[in-house]
């Protein structure tokens, strides 16, 4: 059984993160990770080759995170793969005791690390997490019967923040009808982007982890928010971070507590929030000591 799901469907605010599984087969950077971060998180998720970078495919690695303790969210993208491998790998993914599936579109191959490489796209996340609902019920999305029927817990992302809102709302809502049970965000910095998505979305009924990025500097800050859709940095954090430039120690204080406020500005709105730390994992602890949560 997934304990993701258990403490959702509970009521208990939960927190999330991920690690990007490497390029080869030594895992034992990821492992150290998430050893240090598995009593303070509810799941980590693997990603799965982002970017197009090619890294080892995460539902193994979920199951080895399952063997240390770890609860994993293996995320599943349409860049690579048609109905037929997107079914079977949820199916091996149940098989393996990976529970906690995401979905999403994932990124072009033109932009990673084999440009030449032909994308897919056959599917939405939408028409994933129907065909997830469609194995959990027994079949396939053929229609054929299933010997034996995977428990998954579907979620997928959404971005509050997306400079067409509407949209947003409606392919959210797409989602939402499909089955997603929870949906994990992109970076939100205030507290009233989330209302307002929230309110935009009634009466629909979502476990929303939110999704939160630690600012290491006003640089990374200025940067996301040129080159990051969705994200919007306040220019008071900025500034915050700007006061405190040069000084490294300072500069992650800074971030700790940036990243802790919105922490406790968001809990009322959201079910969890989602940790993408980027290379800042040993400093989640701090964060989640600041905010309260641990």
């Amino acid at each position: 059984m997934s304990r993701l799901a258990d403490k959702l469907r509970a009521g208990e605010f939960v927190v999330t993160t991920e690690l990007t599984p490497p390029k080869g087969t030594d895992l034992s950077e990821l492992f150290a990770k998430a050893d240090a971060l598995k009593h303070l998180v509810d799941g980590i998720n693997l990603t799965d080759s982002p970017r197009a970078r090619m890294t080892v495919e995460p539902k193994s690695v979920g199951r080895l995170l399952i063997e240390r303790g770890v609860e994993p969210i293996v995320q599943i993208t349409a860049r690579d793969r048609n109905r037929i491998a997107i079914q079977a790998d949820m199916l091996g993914a149940a098989l393996l005791g990976v529970r906690n599936l995401v979905f999403m579109t994932g990124d072009h191959p033109q932009n990673g690390d084999h440009p030449e490489a032909k994308p897919v796209f056959e599917m939405t996340a939408s028409d994933m997490l129907r065909a997830a609902c469609a194995l959990r019920e027994g079949r396939d999305l053929a229609g054929n019967a299933l010997k034996g029927a995977p428990d998954l817990f579907v979620g997928a992302t959404a971005n509050p923040g997306s400079s067409d809102f509407d949209g947003e709302v409606v392919n959210t809502r797409r989602k939402i009808a499909a089955g997603a049970q929870f949906l994990q965000t992109q970076a939100l910095y205030e507290s009233a982007a989330l209302e307002r998505f929230v309110a935009a979305l009634e009466p629909e009924r979502i476990a929303l982890l939110v999704g939160i990025i630690p600012l290491k500097s006003a640089r990374m800050a200025r940067w996301l928010n040129a080159n990051v859709p969705g994200i919007k940095v306040p220019e008071a954090f900025i500034e915050e971070l700007d006061a405190v430039a040069g000084d490294s120690e300072a500069e992650v204080r800074t971030g700790i507590d940036i990243a802790a406020r919105i922490i406790r500005e968001v809990r009322p709105r959201a079910a969890g929030v989602h940790l993408m730390t980027m290379g800042w994992e040993e400093h989640i602890p701090a964060i989640l000591a600041a905010s309260g949560l641990r």
